[in-house]
């Protein structure tokens, strides 16, 4: 029970100071921008935990297909999800050369 209890109390900690430092920084005009900052380095590491965590799982079982697979399809889903303007800028390089 009193495990239960320091749970829930953590997570109401968290679940207030998140949104909190997102408030202090700017003033209060930019929450969304903040809060939207926040959550984007958040995905950014969890993603990043995640690719690693699943290709050392690869490794370990000595699949080098798939985590040759694996990490290409995460470089492709890293590229377009963090940077999309970079992305969209090679693309339209490569497709300019090619119908040239």
């Amino acid at each position: 029970m009193k495990a239960r209890l320091a749970t829930v109390f953590a997570f109401t900690l968290a679940a207030f100071l998140v949104p909190a430092s997102a408030l202090a920084a700017g003033g209060g005009e930019a929450v969304g921008h903040n809060l939207g900052e926040l959550l984007k380095s958040w995905a950014t590491a969890a993603f990043t935990g995640v690719a690693a965590l699943v290709s050392l799982v690869f490794l370990l079982n000595r699949r080098y297909n798939e985590l040759g697979l694996f990490v290409l399809a995460a470089l492709i889903v890293g590229g377009f999800v963090f940077a999309p303007a970079a992305v969209a800028h090679t693309i339209e390089n490569v497709w300019t050369t090619l119908t040239r």
